[in-house]
């Protein structure tokens, strides 16, 4: 390959102007100045502009963000399929055409591609279709089961402290008021804002049909728009480099693109590797709770393998709902809640311990502490959504802080070992480390003993 930068008829950053009449124009101060006037004046007017017409940039700005929704979705689809087809032409087409002594060629590749986005897109239809279906036929029926009958739910709870409460009825009493007067607070929460969400949103389907329709142009476009990036995927990728490393230095440009390598090795491991446990997982908890005859298995399995999506805290956040409500069923026969429960630590054991490493391996690289802090700044500040992208985010973040301080470090001349750091007191001129050594284990001489054992060995000496 030519390599343009070692050419002398080229110098870096000339963008097209030869080296004589950049020098020329970059030493006429006046040029500079009126450079910077003139930006300067861009800028100011486009700042007054977004001041004064605020509301018509936010509104011009959802305009357009609607316009692209289309593309939006299709981008998506693609980098959520791209590992797939990745996978499925890798280990599997490419080799079995080599074992049929298919010609190699771009025909072939062409051919291998197709084949394997059509494969991606109807695992994923067929997987979409079966969620829905579990949805409407047995999540909503469900729900308004668990509402009808939660008065009884709650009454058998009620029953099942009185009866084991017998020795201390003030115990059970209380306990009988708290759980009827939370029990009113949830019952109003579900009918205000489950059912509410959930009624609106089948109005909305079925009601309005042309809001539906063009939800549905939306996406069949997106889906167009999905195959062409996924078939062109490393065009695309090779002329965005080619942008970066037109306008950058050819420093600054290799960093741009390690990094955005980093970043998207790290979201798509994660987010395509967290979707794919997630249906793993609630697939095998839709079928074991089946087999258990679990009440609600449906929606237990739904809760169980969406919320295990977020890291660290998914699997408490599922489970220990699905077990209060399995108990509240059938409070008397409290093995029910206690099996199902044993199940879910289980079924959590092996994900973490086999099913995730398998999948995700270690994409973030991050230590336990950071996961959780970043699960709940993120959580806290963008909600669910916040929870799910927040670890993959920091990572990325965690990742340029590490690199600019080596990269800072070994500039000085300095160790990027951790350890080295750990009883760091000072740094000498001469770049040697000095040891930091607490005050109560500072002694003037080594071989200096504490008063108390001279005193004792003074003792002993004149018995």
């Amino acid at each position: 390959m030519k390599n343009y930068y070692q050419n002398p008829d080229f110098q870096e950053n000339t963008y097209g102007v030869r080296p004589e009449r950049r020098a020329k124009l970059s030493s006429n101060k006046y040029v500079r100045i009126a450079l910077t006037i003139f930006l300067t004046f861009v800028c100011c007017t486009l700042f007054v502009y977004l001041i004064f017409n605020t509301s018509r940039f936010i509104d011009t700005f959802h305009r357009l963000n609607k316009i692209l929704t289309p593309v939006y979705t299709g981008l998506i689809i693609a980098y959520l399929l791209s590992p797939v087809v990745n996978k499925l032409e890798n280990r599997f087409v490419l080799p079995l055409f080599e074992k049929w002594n298919f010609s190699a060629g771009k025909r072939r590749a062409g051919i291998a591609r197709g084949i394997c986005i059509a494969l991606s897109l109807v695992g994923a239809f067929f997987i979409v279709y079966w969620i829905f279906y579990l949805f409407i036929s047995q999540i909503i029926p469900s729900i308004n089961s668990i509402i009808e009958n939660f008065d009884n739910y709650v009454t058998n709870i009620t029953n099942w402290i009185t009866v084991n409460t017998s020795d201390n009825p003030e115990v059970g009493t209380n306990l009988a008021g708290l759980i009827t007067r939370y029990s009113v607070e949830i019952e109003d929460w579900f009918n205000a804002n489950v059912m509410t969400a959930t009624t609106s949103m089948l109005k909305t389907v079925s009601l309005s049909i042309l809001a539906f329709l063009k939800g549905v142009l939306n996406f069949a476009i997106g889906i167009i728009i999905s195959v062409y990036v996924l078939n062109s995927k490393e065009k695309f990728v090779a002329r965005a480099k080619k942008i970066v490393y037109s306008v950058f230095p050819r420093t600054k440009a290799n960093e741009m693109v390690n990094a955005f390598r980093f970043t998207h090795k790290t979201f798509s491991g994660f987010i395509t590797g967290k979707i794919i446990d997630s249906l793993i997982i609630g697939m095998l908890c839709f079928i074991v709770t089946t087999f258990m005859q679990t009440p609600y298995h449906s929606l237990v399995s739904l809760i169980i393998g969406v919320t295990n999506v977020i890291p660290f805290f998914g699997p408490w956040i599922g489970g220990i709902p699905c077990v209060i409500l399995v108990f509240m069923v059938d409070p008397m026969h409290p093995l029910n809640a206690l099996y199902f429960m044993i199940f879910v630590l289980i079924l959590q054991q092996i994900d973490g311990n086999i099913i995730g490493p398998k999948i995700l391996g270690d994409y973030t690289g991050l230590a336990g502490f950071w996961v959780i802090f970043s699960i709940t700044l993120f959580g806290g500040v963008f909600g669910f959504f916040g929870m799910i992208i927040g670890v993959p985010v920091f990572a990325v973040l965690y990742a340029g802080v590490r690199n600019l301080t080596y990269t800072r470090l070994r500039e000085k001349g300095m160790p990027t070992d951790t350890t080295q750091y750990l009883d760091l007191g000072s740094v000498r001129e001469d770049g040697t480390f000095e040891k930091y050594i607490p005050k109560d284990k500072q002694r003037s001489n080594p071989n200096e003993t504490s008063g108390i054992v001279t005193f004792i060995r003074r003792k002993f000496q004149k018995k």
